[in-house]
């Protein structure tokens, strides 16, 4: 099953001393690129949050945010650091000897002031405890969204190598025509010239010219793409490197033949297939 790079989950969960909650968004990167932002009492153990993305997660640039909201205690709440508000109004006093205009300070502005109000510190182990499963639910979520997606993305690849294999074969039925046109073309342009031709050297033209124009074994190896793709989709692995490789193959065979295309409806495929092949290197490009 394929999965998608992108995604977005979002899980809480209540602990006795607050409210925890992940928040993790992930989009298309070439390697597994995760960052973190987390609660200053969480960052020692940023190592075990990066393991368990890493056991879930193959590819993608995935950003981990950790929101620590702090449930009101009555009892310390509001500790107040007495020496340090002491501080605060003697400066304010001097500097209103300086600045008689300097209006009254607001108290609710001192406890705004960093240090002020102390809160008791907080245990990193309880909250870690909670933090680390609830990360693997987070994980869990984003990882059925990039599965969806994966359906999705899925489904369009399988449908546009259906369009890619439909116009292989419509070339191939028409390749014996292309080349007979060749071969009078050749005859005529010979017939204007009103000489007589050798034969035998008229044979050799004509099968160089029919060597320059035989798409055959571009066709096979599309064809083969094709069953390779198919076989990668079937896959329980992450396959996007492997499907970006097989779109660079599809693009060089759609290229050989519009080089070789010596017709309209032949040219024509070939745009056909290089438009097929892009709409999918576009989706593949998000696949883990």
């Amino acid at each position: 099953m394929l999965h998608s790079m992108t995604g977005f989950a979002r899980e809480s969960a209540e602990a006795e001393i607050g409210t925890l909650t992940w928040e993790i968004r992930a989009v298309n990167h070439r390697y597994l690129d995760v960052q973190f932002r987390l609660p200053e009492e969480m960052r020692a153990h940023e190592q075990a949050f990066r393991q368990a993305v890493a056991a879930n997660l193959n590819r993608g640039k995935v950003e981990c945010s950790l929101h620590f909201r702090r449930a009101f205690d009555r009892q310390s709440e509001l500790q107040i650091n007495t020496a340090l508000v002491e501080l605060i109004g003697k400066r304010i006093k001097e500097m209103s000897a300086v600045l008689p205009a300097t209006g009254a300070v607001n108290p609710f502005d001192v406890l705004r002031w960093p240090g002020v109000v102390e809160q008791a510190g907080i245990e990193a182990e309880p909250l870690f405890e909670v933090a680390l499963p609830l990360l693997e639910r987070a994980l869990d979520a984003i990882r059925s969204m990039r599965a969806s997606e994966g359906v999705r993305i899925a489904d369009m690849l399988e449908s546009r190598c259906s369009d890619i294999a439909a116009i292989s074969e419509s070339v191939r039925a028409r390749m014996p025509d292309v080349l007979e046109a060749a071969r009078t073309r050749q005859r005529e342009r010979i017939e204007k010239l009103d000489v007589e031709a050798d034969p035998a050297r008229l044979e050799i033209e004509l099968a160089l010219i029919a060597q320059k124009l035989d798409v055959d074994e571009e066709l096979d190896r599309l064809d083969s793409h094709l069953v390779e793709i198919r076989d990668v989709l079937a896959r329980g692995e992450p396959v996007g490197r492997r499907l970006d490789f097989l779109m660079q193959e599809l693009n060089r065979e759609a290229n050989t033949l519009a080089s070789k295309s010596n017709d309209t409806d032949t040219t024509r495929a070939s745009v056909e297939l290089k438009v097929l092949i892009e709409q999918m290197r576009e989706q593949i490009q998000n696949i883990e």
